[in-house]
This record gives structure tokens, C-alpha cells and sequence, in this order.
């Protein structure tokens, strides 16, 4: 009896000591590596940030399903584009995380000159860049393939948002300066030529130009002003006239100009309502053609069917839905914005991709973000996500009084 009361004794400074080294490591990962304790981050940014989490994850499935069959064929490894793409969300989400530990203001002070950066190296691509498709959208950096125009969207938010959220406060120069080199940047990309990633640059100024109230007038001016240079683009460049004729009647050329989007539409047309079932999509073989990019949503849609196309859209919906009420709860202008913007670009690109591969837009490059093979969209996409959660955290009352943060922007 001795004995037992004895281990009885023992055991509760061991049971003490293991509560207490869990307190610990609780207290280690609340004040050290989150920006903000978990149970004080307001329910939104949890949501987001869990999304996050299961659209890259299940990216990587989607890829993985997309990419075998392509990747045995010619790389001889069916697993080629997926270690890969792993290596390359790996990187992302450090990335990820220390932008969720850097507050906005110093993210705003970053933004105007890695922005001026980013449009250099656009404006080299014309110069140095590598042709793909008609298109010279990619720098060759030693072994890794750099794409500006990608990678410059986070700060196109940032800087956008800096600008337009202290719009009245402003002088005339600093407005004509920035208005510049917004227009620069999105001639720049209609260059490469890449009128995709053009237009959904001016949807991504216009709105964030939109949320800070400026006067409607000019904005439909704007919208107006860029439907004019893009159907410029277009008239002048044989190549983007091939793309909208085909939109228009791929049958008319269903060998060359309108074979993809035949194909996507044969691989959606084929799922039916609820698909032919993960890895069993038939298009992929070796009929439709950059099935691990611009148009992995045909595959997903042949292998989940109506149902799933239906899911993944509402999945966007709640995204869309929490990045509005992110940006209802910020405390200042900037990260309203920014929110909005960051909100734009994950979801808007995803529609956008889906009407391309649907037919509903004329057949261009654009990625789906955190699913198409790509460690440049993932890097975009992610950080894009982290200032979105950031703006959350931001948005807490615990931040606020833990670290003041004064989001004056000096002019």
C-alpha cells in the first residue's frame, strides 16, 4: 500500500512539470513565432488562413493528378513536377510566414521600390526575355526562370493601396507620377505580350481605386480608356487575333487555333455531373494541352464533375466572403485596401482561369493560383495571401494595444 501511495506522490510533479512545459511551449508559440497568440487572432483570419492551408494542399493533389501521365512520358518520373512544386510551396510558405509577422506600415514603406524594381524587370523581358508561345514573359536567372510580371502583384497592392488610400491627401505630382507608372506597367505587360495578366491588373487597380471612393466618373473613364488600348493590342497583334477568333468559333479551326479550348471543353463536357474520379481523366493523356497550368481546371472538372466545379466555386464564394469582412473590420483605410486587393487577385484570377478553360473568356496564360505549376505563382499567391491575413491580425484589439501601429504615410 506504501508503495503505491509513493508512485501516487512521484507522479504528480511529473504530470506538474509536463503541463507546465506545455504551457511553455503554448506561451513560445503565441509570443515568438505568431504574430498575435491564436486564440486572440479574430475568427476571420483564422478561417482564411486555414483555407489557405487546404487550397495549397489540395493543389498539390490536383497537380499531382494532372502532371503523372505528362511527366512519366517525358521526364521518365511521374513525381517530377510534384517534388517540385513542393520545394517551391515549401519556400512560399516561409515566405508566408514572415510576412505575417511584418506589420503593414513596413510592408507600405517597401512597396514603391520594389514596385519600380518589379516594372525594370518587365521592361527587360522585351530585351532579355525568353520567348514561350509568342510571349517573352520570363527572365533565365542561372537555373530558375523569374516571371515579373507574377511577382510584382503584392506590391502593385501595396503601392496601389498606399496611393489611393491617402488620395485627397496627395499632391498633383505625386498622383501624375504613380498614375504613370501604374499605366507603364500594364503597357509593359500588353508587350510580352500577355493581355491576360493586363487586363486583370487594371481589374486589380480599378477596384482597389474603387473601395477608396474616388469619383466614379473618372473610373469609368479608366475602364473605358483600357477596353480601347486592349482591343489596340488585339487589332495589332496577329497573335492575340488568333486567340479572340478562336474564343469566338473554335470549331472553325479545331487543329490549331481552337484546339485547346475544344479539348478543355470535351474534358469538362466528359465529367459529367459528379466526374469520372480522381487520377481517371482521360483528356490529360494526351489530348489537352497544358494541362498542369492554364488549364488544369478542365482536369479537375473532368474528374469531379459538375458537383465538384460547384464546390471549389463556393469554396471562392467563402473567400471572397471573408476577404469582405476582413476589410469591413480594418481600422484604417490601407489595410482595407489592401485586403480588397489581395482579395481581388486570389479570387478574380481563379475566375478568370475557370472562363478561360470554360470558354467564358478567349484562351490565354493565366495560372490558377496555389494549384497551376509554377513556383513564381506560388510565391505571388502566397505572400498576396499573407497581407490579406495580416490585415486580419491588424484588425484585432489585443494588436492594437500590444503594439500601437501608426499608419500615417509619409507623402
Amino acid at each position: 500500500m506504501s508503495n503505491i501511495s509513493n508512485k501516487r506522490i512521484v507522479s504528480k510533479p511529473k504530470e506538474k512539470n509536463a503541463r507546465e512545459s506545455k504551457d511553455n511551449l503554448g506561451q513560445l508559440i503565441n509570443n515568438k513565432i505568431l504574430p498575435l497568440p491564436w486564440t486572440f487572432w479574430p475568427k476571420e483570419g483564422r478561417l482564411i488562413i486555414g483555407l489557405i492551408a487546404f487550397w495549397s494542399i489540395a493543389g498539390i493533389f490536383i497537380l499531382g493528378s494532372a502532371s503523372w501521365w505528362v511527366a512519366t512520358r517525358e521526364m521518365g518520373e511521374g513525381a517530377y513536377y510534384i517534388k517540385r512544386q513542393i520545394i517551391w510551396l515549401a519556400s512560399s510558405w516561409i515566405i508566408f510566414y514572415l510576412a505575417i509577422n511584418i506589420n503593414l506600415k513596413s510592408w507600405l514603406k517597401l512597396s514603391g521600390p520594389c514596385l519600380l524594381i518589379g516594372m525594370v524587370l518587365i521592361a527587360s523581358t522585351n530585351f532579355f526575355g525568353s520567348n514561350v508561345n509568342g510571349s517573352t514573359r520570363w527572365l533565365i536567372i542561372g537555373p530558375i526562370q523569374v516571371q515579373p510580371s507574377e511577382l510584382i502583384k503584392p506590391f502593385l497592392i501595396l503601392q496601389s493601396a498606399k496611393i489611393f488610400g491617402q488620395w485627397e491627401r496627395i499632391n498633383s505630382e505625386k498622383k501624375i507620377f504613380w498614375l504613370t507608372i501604374f499605366a507603364s506597367i500594364i503597357l509593359l505587360i500588353i508587350k510580352q505580350p500577355n493581355l491576360s495578366t493586363a487586363a486583370l491588373t487594371g481589374i486589380l487597380l480599378w477596384m482597389i481605386a474603387l473601395a477608396s471612393g474616388i469619383n466614379f466618373r473618372y473610373l469609368f473613364n479608366t475602364a473605358l480608356s483600357g477596353l480601347a488600348i486592349g482591343s489596340i493590342s488585339i487589332l495589332s497583334n496577329a497573335y492575340q487575333q488568333n486567340r479572340v477568333m478562336s474564343f469566338i468559333n473554335p470549331w472553325k479551326d479545331p487543329q490549331e487555333g481552337g484546339y485547346q479550348l475544344i479539348q478543355s471543353l470535351y474534358a469538362i463536357g466528359s465529367g459529367g455531373l459528379f466526374g469520372e474520379g480522381y487520377g481517371l481523366s482521360m483528356q490529360k493523356l494526351q489530348y489537352l494541352p497544358y494541362r498542369s497550368t492554364d488549364f488544369i481546371f478542365a482536369v479537375f472538372a473532368e474528374e469531379f464533375g459538375f458537383f465538384g466545379s460547384i464546390l471549389l466555386l463556393s469554396f471562392l464564394l467563402v473567400v471572397a466572403y471573408l476577404t469582405l469582412k476582413i476589410s469591413l473590420n480594418c481600422r484604417n483605410n490601407y489595410s482595407k485596401l489592401i485586403a480588397i486587393g489581395s482579395g481581388t487577385i486570389l479570387v478574380g484570377q481563379s475566375i478568370m482561369h475557370i472562363a478561360v478553360s470554360t470558354g467564358a473568356m478567349p484562351t490565354t496564360g493565366l495560372p490558377f493560383p496555389l494549384i497551376s505549376y509554377g513556383g513564381n505563382s506560388l510565391i505571388s499567391s502566397l505572400l498576396i495571401a499573407a497581407l490579406l491575413v495580416r490585415s486580419s491580425i491588424e484588425a484585432s484589439d489585443l494588436l492594437v494595444k500590444k503594439r500601437p501601429i501608426d499608419f500615417s504615410i509619409d507623402n
